[in-house]
């Protein structure tokens, strides 16, 4: 993959710590947010390297339009350029940011499952269990949203001063 971007290099990651499509990883992490955490982060950091990614495009096409070969850039092309120059070198920035923030969650993750049977197992199911408990009364369903807090307990708060 010699012309392989960063997303290109991030999906591969996914898919391979995972063992599935990333189509339908991405249709897996909305849905199953408190049973892997982990996959919702690693596709949470996906989407903003694509989001990146397009903005690399865009500046890098601009940048290409603007010094293309036997055009001559008038002067206030100049400041376009280095505007241009700026924005590509601060989005691939981002883009190795955002693969290095999904490298080091899918490194977490094999951390994780290697933990599972070992000594680190119960810290790792620890640190799972804080991360993923949802504030919710007890004997909600979790399909339905929690009730709005009652605003006559603040008003009785404040009536007693």
């Amino acid at each position: 993959m010699p012309d392989a971007t960063a997303l290109d290099h991030a999906d591969a990651m996914i898919e391979r710590a995972w063992g599935r499509p990333i189509a339908e990883l991405e249709k897996a992490a909305p849905r199953l947010p408190v049973e892997d955490p982990m996959l919702r982060s690693a596709m949470h950091h996906r989407a903003h390297l694509v989001v990146v990614s397009n903005s690399a495009a865009v500046h890098q096409e601009r940048l290409h339009a603007l010094t293309r070969p036997g055009h001559v850039p008038a002067f206030y092309d100049l400041d376009r350029i280095t505007a241009s120059a700026s924005a590509l070198r601060t989005a691939y920035a981002e883009s190795n940011t955002a693969l290095q923030m999904i490298r080091h969650v899918v490194d977490a993750r094999e951390l994780a499952v290697k933990a599972k049977g070992g000594p680190d197992a119960e810290r790792v199911r620890a640190a799972t269990a804080r991360t993923s408990q949802a504030p919710r009364p007890l004997g909600l369903p979790a399909d339905q949203p929690a009730p709005p807090a009652a605003a006559s307990a603040a008003h009785n708060v404040a009536n007693r001063r």
